[in-house]
């Protein structure tokens, strides 16, 4: 990607400006700024407690901020009310755990948002998610519960879930830390698809070889900073800071 894709503000679906996060005395995201262009994959790697799970979960508020603002198409993230829940469904979230209903077929665990929140008919509703669910490659378990997939499933579930609503970003929260190593590539195929169809992926994950495949650009983050941001192979091949370094030589040498 070149240097006046990354720079050009007009392009950006989300903005992060000048964000803080405390918990308590812990200052846990330190002015943070980062944009995010349309169509654009950010991968954001770090070492655990860095900040990365938090970032993502303040792109569409499930965490709220101490000081900055987020802006999403345009918009800035109201703090409550209807207007965030309008623009929340416009930011698609897959979660480590699935977060799917448990008592609900996989189908209804789909059409959920679209009926309730978009007011679609139950019929256009389940023609859509037969759709969804067969671009994720598990069309033919729609009418099962949940408990009957095996994790990698679940999670494909969940990304046909977040598909539904049409939204303008997906975020992503480490979302193969839960499954059996098998199951990890399944899940990311799903994601490169939706990376090549041209989605907007915020993306926080441990996986290094999806990193570098998928992502447009990689985002380190140590101690509640973005540290360095790179595409993948000027990242990977030769990271500017100590701190990447270090994380690198014990990820890439584990």
């Amino acid at each position: 990607m070149s240097e006046a894709n990354v720079s050009a503000p007009p392009s950006a679906l989300v903005q992060i400006k000048g964000v803080n996060k405390w918990y308590g005395d812990l200052h846990v995201l330190k002015d943070v700024n980062l944009d995010v262009n349309r169509g654009e994959v950010v991968v954001v790697l770090g070492p655990s407690g860095s900040g990365k799970s938090t970032l993502c979960r303040c792109i569409n508020r499930l965490e709220t901020i101490g000081e900055g603002e987020i802006v999403i198409d345009g918009k800035i993230l109201p703090e409550e009310g209807k207007e965030l829940a309008a623009l929340r469904a416009e930011v698609g979230m897959v979660f480590q755990s699935f977060n799917l209903f448990a008592h609900k077929s996989i189908l209804d665990n789909v059409t959920l948002g679209p009926i309730k929140v978009k007011k679609m008919s139950k019929k256009d509703a389940e023609e859509e998610g037969m759709k969804l669910l067969d671009r994720v490659g598990i069309g033919n378990q729609a009418s099962k519960m949940p408990a009957q997939l095996s994790g990698g499933q679940q999670q494909r579930v969940a990304i046909a879930r977040s598909l539904a609503m049409h939204p303008k970003v997906m975020l992503f929260d480490e979302p193969t830390s839960a499954l059996d190593p098998e199951m990890v590539q399944e899940v990311l195929d799903v994601i490169v698809q939706l990376a090549k169809e041209g989605m907007t992926m915020v993306v926080v994950t441990h996986e290094m070889g999806f990193a570098h495949k998928a992502a447009d650009r990689v985002i380190f983050m140590a101690d509640g900073q973005i540290v360095e941001q790179a595409p993948p192979d000027e990242f990977f091949s030769n990271p500017k800071s100590d701190r990447a370094r270090d994380f690198l030589g014990k990820i890439l040498n584990h």
